[in-house]
């Protein structure tokens, strides 16, 4: 017979007396991204779906349906002990190898605008880079702990997951996805550094990583063209510098209280990926320089207080917890970073979602997933100083 006490560790913070025993202003912030994400996509892609496919509801009816079944992902996640992911962490690594590879399998993966980023599943487009950016996390934080001395005195300690991790970061540059793959190494390069590396290997490796990526940049010609488009977009305004110098034209519109919702001339086929990669520029548009400053703030106190949480997770001793908690928030905080920044001008077109806000499924469940992880670990965390105390 099953004891109440482990169906009450499955159940997590979803029953009993202290069900709501959770980081409340994390849960809170991530819901006012999350409404504030399907206003926004609901807003930017109208004039889309409805010159398009003659259905102004299409994308804000699909983001819906993506962000129940997130929330029902949130839900399943917060019952899951953190132990279990650590645990099966290998599966999970494997699991995301194997959708890497099948979405380059043709038949299985669907090309889009030259990239092989999806595979259907119905009516409903699974993107493998989000997944496994996840899995690796996971597999990393894992690696962290048991590996903790290694890690730190020994070099091959420190070199050992990166070969795990290029592989996994060939194949995303296969698709190509330069900006999950980025997200990826970024995030493993701060976990390593926050799990205890020292300061002249952390150099030597952020460096090798550097100039890696300014290799891959100058040797696709698409991504130069980026590069030269983001420097000076209105050298070509409508050519390699139109996404930007749209996007430029939306904030120049807002100006300090914006259009008004709803009211966008740039989602009106001006700004393409309005609803996705977009979305900031069009919420700047809409409502103003106040309006983005406050979403933008949202996003950095989500993240920030993700880290916080490892935080927490380190000082009371579960390791684990902690360093999937800072690979999780320096993962959102890339993100972030990276959108925002191609949004403003400040980093070369990328085309990366922006957490919570940006339409998109497999962004907005694994957003879901994450923000439930991130609730378990400071619930468990919470519940082992109580029991401490009581003892």
């Amino acid at each position: 017979m099953i004891g109440v006490s482990t169906l009450m560790q499955y159940a997590g913070p979803l029953v009993g007396q202290r069900r709501f025993d959770m980081d409340m202003p994390l849960l809170v912030a991530a819901f006012c991204l999350l409404g504030l994400g399907l206003v926004m996509v609901s807003s930017a892609s109208i004039e889309v779906a409805a010159g398009l496919l003659n259905n102004p509801l299409y994308y804000m009816t699909r983001q819906i349906v993506y962000l129940l079944i997130g929330l029902a992902a949130l839900v399943c996640v917060l019952s899951i002990p953190i132990r279990l992911w650590e645990q099966f962490r290998f599966p999970l690594l494997f699991l995301g190898f194997a959708l890497l590879i099948a979405v380059l399998i043709p038949g299985i993966g669907r090309e889009v605008n030259g990239s092989w980023r999806w595979i259907a599943v119905g009516p409903i487009n699974v993107q493998p880079s989000e997944l496994a950016k996840l899995f690796s996390v996971v597999f990393l934080a894992g690696y962290l702990v048991h590996r903790q001395d290694e890690v730190k005195e020994r070099w091959f300690g420190f070199i050992k997951p990166f070969m795990v991790l290029f592989p996994m970061a060939f194949l995303l540059i296969v698709e190509p996805d330069f900006g999950a793959t980025v997200v990826l190494l970024g995030a493993a390069v701060g976990m390593l550094f926050l799990g205890g590396v020292g300061l002249f290997r952390f150099i030597l490796l952020f460096g090798s990583l550097t100039i890696a990526a300014g290799a891959l940049i100058v040797t696709e010609s698409y991504r130069l063209q980026r590069m030269i488009g983001f420097l000076n977009p209105w050298d070509d305004p409508y050519g390699s510098g139109y996404q930007l110098s749209q996007a430029l034209i939306a904030f120049g519109r807002g100006h300090w209280t914006g259009l008004g919702l709803g009211n966008s001339i740039q989602k009106q086929f001006f700004l393409p990926e309005a609803h996705t990669d977009f979305v900031f520029a069009v919420l700047a548009e809409e409502l103003g320089l106040i309006g983005a400053l406050s979403a933008f703030a949202l996003l950095i106190f989500v993240a920030v207080r993700s880290l916080y949480i490892g935080l927490w997770a380190e000082r009371a001793g579960r390791l684990f917890p902690a360093y999937l908690a800072y690979g999780l928030a320096i993962m959102w905080i890339g993100q972030i970073l990276i959108n925002v920044g191609v949004n403003v001008g400040l980093l070369p077109t990328k085309g990366l979602t922006l957490p919570f806000l940006s339409y998109g499924g497999s962004s907005l469940v694994v957003c879901c997933i994450t923000l439930g992880l991130l609730l378990r670990i400071d619930w468990e965390r919470r519940q082992a100083l109580r029991e401490a105390v009581n003892d």
